[in-house]
């Protein structure tokens, strides 16, 4: 199986898609790591696609997942995990935290993750999802997730996420991991927007696991 599309290029998803299909955090995918088995390449590639996360796939059977930004390698990251279990069907992925169960129930592909698997984020609380939408870029510096209650008695919160590491990426559609880390804190499930219109679920569960699941689509390669 050819890890790129017909024009050479790495796979596109777009992970945690709104209810309508739209939106979604794009998610690289290099289906066949032995392709690009160099870090120092793979950062690079992550770089020139510019996407969130690039992702390569080292065993697809075993589901052996190595994940980049456009600047940094990173253990664990949300929407290339769940994008991954959505592209490779399976129940179990190998990353270097550890075993990362998935499950496929209707329209979401879920994963079971735990929060401190996330990179640190400052959580950063508004009153209203107003100000939230209002917030202009940070300066490079600071990873930020912004967010607010929508319906706190619906868990449904507005959030909007800044890497503040001036590669590129000002402004994350969809943050899995920082999901996870508002979830721990606030202890209860959430339905969080985030972007232009993303979706991410979340559900807490037993021994300080979380539940993360979304949507996930394939995007056509330009």
């Amino acid at each position: 199986m050819s890890p790129h599309g017909a024009n050479g290029a790495p796979e596109v998803l777009s992970v945690f898609c709104g209810a309508d299909g739209r939106h979604g955090n794009r998610l690289g995918v290099v289906r066949d790591g032995r392709s690009c088995p160099d870090p120092a390449a793979r950062q690079e590639l992550a770089r020139r696609l510019g996407h969130s996360e690039t992702v390569f796939v080292d065993d697809p059977e075993r589901g052996a997942l190595d994940i980049y930004t456009p600047s940094v390698r990173l253990p664990f990251a949300g929407h290339p995990v769940v994008g991954a279990a959505w592209l490779l069907d399976l129940e179990v992925l190998d990353l270097p935290v550890g075993e990362v169960w998935a499950r496929q129930d209707g329209e979401f592909t879920w994963i079971e993750a735990r929060a401190e698997w996330a990179p640190p984020r400052t959580l950063r609380r508004y009153a209203s999802a107003a100000e939230v939408d209002a917030l202009p870029v940070p300066p490079v510096g600071e990873w930020t997730y912004a967010w607010a209650w929508e319906d706190e008695a619906a868990g449904r919160v507005r959030a909007r996420a800044f890497p503040g590491r001036g590669d590129g990426v000002d402004e994350d559609e969809a943050t899995g991991a920082a999901a996870l880390l508002l979830t721990a804190e606030l202890g209860r499930a959430l339905n969080i927007i985030q972007g232009r219109g993303s979706q991410i679920m979340t559900a807490p569960g037993p021994d300080g696991v979380i539940e993360l699941g979304g949507r996930v689509r394939r995007l056509a390669l330009a």
